[in-house]
């Protein structure tokens, strides 16, 4: 099946060539491959018959490489599947390598290099031929990139496997291994995205041959956003990508910023394409890369949403493509993030936006009130998935079972732990809340960078009994289903995802009145609360007893009259608040904009047409002042992967010397006689 497969697949293309010949096994394979190539070849790129590769790791391989001239080849993190599963990320270290091999054996390599190591040259089978491989080309002083996002599907076999082989053949392996090590005479460091390696050199623009799908009957989409990772604006994006029926649009996606992505995987269940620009590009090659890929595959619209970059990207798509429409989404204006984050990113660019659209009216008004902005907004209600969050499907005590709990009320506080969410402000709602009654647990869902902090905090407070922690969730229903009023005291909201679902199940909603929750929660459902703190305050935890008594009030109240209040919460959502309803909205708006762009305009992008220079300019100062968000996000990912940069013999040493007493004593004692600092 697999050679008639092969012989369908050659008559696809004739650039595409099968070739046969007697197994001689992996190496053999692969030289005699490398040396029947075309030669004009630039690349080989090896894949083993069983493996399978991420849509887009050829593309993101080719463009790394293209743009880091000086490294020898490019390979991906990868997920083990069939008998073992598991994902594989490690940080690439070359002194590692010598005991180790942390890399998969699909890569995508520079042909100048392959030769200058004679090729995997091994003719003997099962003896770790990738991993010697991969020695060579070190010993050489060669470096790969490490494209960080899983790229490679790695089958694992319960036996028969080359892998397999080599371990019954370990002591031969090992040999080949340990005598090609001892040819490498110094490190070297390999490229790892994402990094921040931007400097003032001017940006690229036309790196690779642009090229052009033939268009079908489909509608093209490119959607730029920040990351992919758990929160509402972020559900909202998939909810997007899901409404965009896939009979009549295909969907590109790119992000901007450095994360831990969970949710991508969502993205390509929907069929949506997806290049994460922080795992493969350096930033200066961020522009031609997008011009590519608008000019690759025919794109019709353009959606940015919450990308910082991408704002800055929009005047310069414009000047190129003129006709191509822009819009925007805008979850909530923040003063204390550049006195209004993305709505001033957003009205900074209007020019060449063709429509801006905002997930409440308080945030439209604002754009229109303040910033100025005349025409071209609308309002689009994220809504909530009413047949997924529905009551009637989960069992109230079997919910409660599950999280443990044990007291007669709960009340639900659901979101990342951070700033913008104002945990402390909760933690001092709770110690008010137990004055007046003991009857109640708050159950608290979510991570963040102030988690451990409210953490200590209840512990010293003697909370402990009517807190429980649960961490991430990523099923919510059942914690819903398990409260009986949610909590939402934010020092900024567009409107709460949570408020949507929470009321979906039938939970009231006490919340503070910042961005849209008054269009949502109303006296029926439960209660606004004013915000009585600044927003330029928001690294302030001290709050004032007159806001933290109206929460405590609001929530005495809802308690107290739980039944009344319940009736009322899915009814408000059926009204107008439904995921289905957004979706047909932004389908109609999407399919306007597309039939019918905006005139103006594309006046205004013919205008840009002739002053790109300064467009670029545009994007090199938002990088350049993205810098230090860049490098904290970079720094971020590491340390969620426990990632270290290589270390110096020296620091080696260093740290290897400070564990031992004598040590410490000894840099003491030549630091209070000599007062130098440690060095």
């Amino acid at each position: 099946e697999s050679l008639k497969l092969l012989d369908e697949i050659e008559n696809w293309d004739n650039r595409i060539k099968v070739l046969h010949k007697q197994n001689e096994g992996l190496a053999a394979t692969r030289d005699y491959g490398a040396s029947v190539a075309s030669k004009d070849t630039k690349y080989f790129f090896f894949i083993d018959a069983d493996d399978l590769i991420d849509k887009t790791y050829l593309e993101c391989a080719y463009w790394t490489l293209e743009t880091n001239k000086k490294a020898s080849w490019a390979y991906s993190d990868s997920v083990g599947f069939d008998a073992q599963e598991y994902t594989w990320n490690k940080w690439f270290n070359s002194e590692k390598m010598k005991m180790i091999n942390d890399l998969c054996s699909c890569s995508f390599i520079r042909k100048e290099a392959y030769y200058d190591v004679n090729g995997y040259e091994l003719r003997e089978k099962a003896v770790n031929e990738d991993w010697n491989f991969w020695l060579k080309l070190i010993a050489k002083g060669r470096f790969p990139v490490r494209m960080s996002y899983y790229g490679l599907w790695y089958r694992r076999k319960k036996e028969g496997s080359e892998l397999a082989k080599s371990r019954e053949n370990k002591k031969r392996a090992l040999e080949i291994i340990n005598n090609t090590a001892k040819t490498i005479k110094k490190e070297v460091k390999a490229i790892q995205y994402p990094i921040y390696d931007f400097d003032y050199s001017p940006l690229k623009e036309n790196i690779v041959e642009q090229i052009k799908y033939k268009r079908d009957e489909k509608k093209n989409i490119l959607l730029i956003i920040p990351w992919m990772v758990v929160g509402g604006a972020d559900k909202f994006n998939i909810d997007l990508v899901d409404g965009l029926n896939n009979k009549k649009y295909n969907v590109t996606v790119i992000c901007t910023e450095p994360a831990v992505n969970v949710y991508r995987q969502e993205y390509e269940k929907r069929n949506a394409i997806v290049y994460d620009l922080t795992t493969f590009l350096s930033q200066k090659y961020w522009i031609a890369f997008i011009k590519y890929i608008i000019e690759k595959n025919n794109i019709d619209l353009v959606i940015n949403t919450n990308s910082e970059a991408g704002y800055s990207f929009l005047p310069y798509i414009k000047a190129n493509f003129p006709e191509v429409p822009i819009i925007d989404y805008i979850h909530m204006e923040e003063w204390y993030n550049r006195n209004g984050g993305y709505s001033r990113d957003s009205s900074a660019v209007a020019s060449v936006i063709d429509k801006t659209l905002t997930c409440n009216e308080n945030s439209r008004k604002i754009l229109v009130d303040y910033f100025e902005r005349k025409d071209e907004t609308k309002t689009v209600y994220i809504g909530v998935d009413e047949k997924k969050f529905d009551p009637s499907k989960y069992n109230k005590e079997e919910a409660r079972k599950k999280f443990e709990i044990d007291k007669k009320y709960v009340i639900g506080f659901i979101c990342r732990i951070t700033e913008q969410k104002r945990p402390f402000l909760l933690l001092e709602i709770m110690k008010e809340l137990k004055k007046r009654r003991n009857d109640f647990e708050f159950l608290i869902a979510g991570e963040g960078n102030l988690l451990r902090e409210l953490k200590s905090e209840v512990n010293s407070s003697e909370l402990n009994k009517n807190v429980k922690f649960i961490g991430n969730i990523s099923e919510t229903e059942e914690f819903y289903m398990a409260c009986d009023v949610t909590l939402n005291c934010s020092i900024k909201e567009g409107v709460a995802l949570t408020s949507y679902e929470s009321l979906a199940m039938n939970v009231p909603v006490v919340t503070s009145d910042v961005g849209g929750q008054k269009e949502l929660v109303n006296e029926d459902v439960g209660f606004v609360i004013p915000c009585l703190q600044s927003e330029k305050d928001i690294m302030h935890f001290k709050y004032s007893k007159d806001e933290i008594n109206g929460y405590v009030d609001a929530i005495d109240k809802v308690l107290n009259n739980l039944s009344e209040y319940s009736k009322n919460c899915r009814q408000r959502i059926l009204n107008g608040f439904t995921i289905d309803q957004m979706k047909q909205n932004m389908n109609n708006i999407i399919e306007d904009e597309i039939e019918n762009p905006n005139k103006e305009k594309i006046e205004n992008g013919k205008a840009l047409a002739n002053m790109t220079d300064i467009c670029k300019e545009l994007v090199t100062d938002k990088i350049l002042t993205m810098k230090e968000k860049y490098e904290w996000e970079c720094l971020q990912y590491s340390k969620y992967y426990n990632f270290e940069p290589e270390k110096t013999k020296k620091q080696i040493i260093g740290e290897i010397m400070w564990k031992h007493s004598w040590y410490r004593a000894l840099i003491k004692f030549i630091h209070i006689f000599t007062k130098k600092e440690r060095t």
